[in-house]
């Protein structure tokens, strides 16, 4: 059986005048936007006063905007797009979203979503309400027949770039080796088969840089320097993954959880490290390549031996006993690598689930 999955092909746009009229777009997007959060803002009001009020659907808040499109100047289905994930994120999150402000210190990036029929693409352009947006990295990469849709998207420097959402074939995977990950921050990746993969540290190389921008006051520096440790830690991270999942037909990692890191000593080495984009990377090319991916609860998986399966008494625990990167186990003998123990037993938890059907993935119970 032929599978088919939905992956973002992302380029960057041409031309200087192209910032200049896609912010025009994107003011009107934060419109729309800001328009579906005031009316959640009035249904919660009358909550509060007692009166039970559904909240707004996707459709209610479509038809409320209908009829806009010429007044701010975009797309119809743009403006519906708006109203879809304005709706999405709102469910999603059970919480009002955020105003989009357009100017001043909190300004949104720029961002105009739109779907097939508003679109037209021919080799490395497209064209959106009469205007062609050319873009880099069409004969690479070339598109797919197959595009369901996609965005304009602005990055912290003020660069655009197109977002198309293409459906394209399952590759038959060559790997078949299944492999067990534990992430951390002194090696970013700890295979069961023993490698260690060092954590790339990319905040860490344009940390002083940063410093200095800062101080100076130069925030269009600081935007940029932010936006190249952006970069470069994506490009690593692709590298990384793509190498891992062209090796392994399963992969399974640790559940761990960098928001609860976060608020330690360990934050900016937490962040650095990207372990959500990571395993984000994984997920989608796991997919993509036929394998499968499965998030596991890694509890206990440094101080369980994996040869035994024992608990003993001699272990390392908690925060206090990081340090100790080498341990023997008192019930059977065998010396233990921290890192690479957990990596075999997050091997063993994630084939010890019911594999998923090839080409699919999904998520351990926490």
């Amino acid at each position: 059986m032929l599978y088919h999955v939905i992956i973002t092909y992302k380029y960057r746009l041409k031309g200087r005048r192209t910032a200049r009229k896609l912010r025009r777009y994107a003011w009107a997007v934060n419109q729309v936007w800001n328009y579906c959060v005031q009316m959640q803002r009035e249904i919660q009001r009358r909550w509060k006063d007692g009166l039970r009020v559904s909240w707004p659907s996707s459709y209610d808040l479509c038809k409320l905007t209908a009829g806009t499109s010429k007044e701010l100047s975009v797309h119809g289905q743009t403006i519906q797009s708006v109203c879809t994930q304005f709706a999405k994120s709102r469910d999603q999150h059970r919480h009002c979203p955020r105003l989009r402000c357009s100017t001043g210190a909190r300004r949104a990036l720029g961002w105009v979503p739109f779907q097939p029929q508003s679109r037209r693409i021919s080799g490395n352009s497209i064209i959106y309400l009469g205007n062609t947006f050319r873009f880099f990295g069409a004969k690479r990469r070339p598109l797919p027949n197959v595009v369901k849709g996609g965005a304009f998207v602005e990055d912290a420097s003020g660069k655009w770039y197109v977002t198309l959402h293409v459906e394209v074939a399952v590759d038959q995977h060559s790997g078949v080796d299944p492999v067990g990950i534990d992430l951390g921050l002194t090696n970013l990746a700890t295979l069961s088969t023993g490698e260690k993969i060092a954590a790339p540290r990319t905040y860490r190389r344009y940390e002083e840089r940063l410093a200095i921008a800062r101080r100076s006051g130069n925030r269009r520096r600081a935007r940029a320097i932010n936006a190249k440790i952006a970069r470069v830690r994506a490009d690593q991270l692709h590298k990384l993954s793509a190498r891992v999942v062209a090796c392994h037909g399963a992969i399974f990692v640790g559940d761990v959880s960098s928001s609860k890191l976060a608020s330690t000593r360990l934050a900016k080495s937490v962040y650095d490290a990207g372990w959500s984009t990571f395993r984000g990377m994984l997920r989608y090319k796991a997919s993509r390549h036929g394998a499968v991916f499965l998030e596991v609860d890694e509890n206990f998986t440094s101080q369980r031996c994996s040869s035994c399966g024992d608990l003993p008494s001699g272990r390392p625990r908690g925060i206090a006993s990081l340090g100790i990167r080498e341990w023997e186990c008192s019930s059977c003998g065998a010396n233990h690598d921290r890192d690479v123990n957990a990596a075999k037993n997050i091997l063993a938890i994630g084939l010890s689930h019911q594999p998923p059907t090839e080409g699919s993935f999904s998520k351990g119970n926490r």
